[in-house]
């Protein structure tokens, strides 16, 4: 068992000072998924990785709201969610404030998934919401990819299944999330 997930196991069992030692081993890890996370943006963002990173690392070791943590992968692909929500709500929040909150529907292809969404990404958080209805393991694989950075390979390993399986739901994901997206619902 790695120092992380043992000091998640603390952390779970009500250890306050364990989350203290557990952000120097994670925050490296959780800026490079920040960093990640905000090249994907315009320069104009006003969110910032360092505010990102601390965002999600309250949310995710947050005494109150007590966390089962399997492993340190687990861990990881939490903080992407968290990290995916904390973007989508800001993203939220810039529309209702210079939009009206009035969002221009826009084509999602494949670039786009893979780069700027920030116009696009309350649409994309609500197609990825559906998504998780469909095939949660494929909405899973989309937000270890595209909001975390992972490639494809570690996305699989993270959620549990083969490389090939993950290809193909990976596939099958942007597709849906594609015509989801473009058809307006």
């Amino acid at each position: 068992m790695s120092d992380v997930t043992q000091i998640l196991s603390k952390i779970e069992s009500g250890d306050l000072k364990a989350s203290e030692l557990l952000l120097p081993l994670v925050y490296d890890a959780l800026r490079n998924l920040a960093e990640h996370r905000m090249s994907q943006e315009s320069s104009d963002h006003t969110l910032q990785a360092t505010a990102l990173v601390h965002e999600a690392y309250i949310r995710l070791v947050d005494a109150k709201q007590a966390q089962k943590w399997s492993s340190r992968g687990h861990f990881f692909s939490a903080a992407a969610e968290a990290m995916r929500r904390i973007v989508v709500d800001h993203a939220r929040q810039k529309q209702a404030i210079k939009r009206g909150g009035d969002a221009e529907r826009v084509v999602l292809d494949d670039a786009v998934l893979a780069s700027e969404l920030t116009d696009d990404m309350v649409e994309l958080d609500d197609a990825l919401t559906k998504l998780a209805e469909t095939d949660k393991e494929a909405a899973e694989l989309v937000k270890l990819h595209v909001f975390a950075g992972r490639t494809i390979a570690e996305s699989a390993e993270f959620v549990g299944i083969s490389e090939r399986t993950a290809a193909r739901r990976w596939s099958f994901a942007r597709a849906w999330l594609i015509r989801q997206i473009s058809s307006g619902d």
